[in-house]
């Protein structure tokens, strides 16, 4: 900081504006790919897309190192920019780390959390509960939004970019609605579950929940990614 007291005040604008402008030009390719609109493995056109979002190529190029950094773009040589594509095994490890986070979160919020923090994980796994049994969609939503919850009430703010980060390199994995309809009602349960360790303040039991029921997403992405593949090779 005391470097850019240093520098004239026009540099120091003009840092600031660059930055900004290319987290912006970041934040919105990362939506165009996590809702699809540019799928896993598309080549990112420069030219489009400096169009589209109206800005020159040098923030757009800076945006594209910032999104190669959370994993979800990768560039190669003479070739382009390209959408990253998690393969099934790719997604397994990263479902093994998001495991692992899951329960420190859960083990951290159970020693500190809030009445006002019950409540409100209360009320989304009562949504959860009433969610028809065929309404994969939504509750696919719902369970982003209570993990997320979870992990942000923990205030780690190293905790919370980590996690984020691998949830949106899964949102790159296609396969990762495979609840089967008749499965909603249990996996609601086992969230109901997760907040009555919470409310106890039980935070082994809390962090051994969120874990198996990570571990069980996983193994159900695994079993329906080698079903996938074995109809392919027919």
């Amino acid at each position: 900081m005391s470097e850019l007291l240093t520098q004239p005040v026009d540099d120091v604008l003009s840092r600031f504006q660059s930055t900004s402008l290319t987290r912006l030009v970041a934040a919105s390719i990362e939506t165009l790919i996590l809702s699809g609109e540019l799928a896993p493995g598309a080549k990112l056109n420069e030219v489009a897309l400096a169009e589209r979002l109206r800005v020159s190529r040098g923030p757009l190029r800076e945006a594209f190192r910032m999104l190669e950094e959370s994993g979800l773009i990768h560039q190669e040589k003479n070739r382009g920019v390209f959408v990253r594509v998690i393969e099934l095994a790719d997604a397994a490890d990263i479902y093994d780390v998001r495991a692992g986070l899951d329960a420190t979160a859960g083990r951290l919020l159970a020693e500190r959390i809030t009445t006002e923090q019950l409540v409100t994980l209360r009320a989304l796994t009562d949504v959860m509960l009433s969610v028809a049994a065929n309404d994969v969609d939504q509750f696919h939503t719902l369970n982003l939004a209570f993990h997320d919850q979870i992990v942000v009430m923990v205030g780690n703010r190293s905790l919370t970019e980590t996690y984020r980060k691998l949830v949106k390199q899964l949102t790159l994995f296609r396969k990762r609605n495979l609840l089967a309809p008749k499965s909603i009602p249990h996996f609601a349960e086992e969230h109901s579950a997760i907040v009555d360790r919470l409310a106890a303040g039980d935070a082994t039991a809390c962090a051994e929940a969120l874990f198996a029921h990570a571990r069980g997403g996983r193994q159900r992405m695994l079993q329906g990614g080698n079903q996938e593949g074995r109809r392919h090779e027919r």
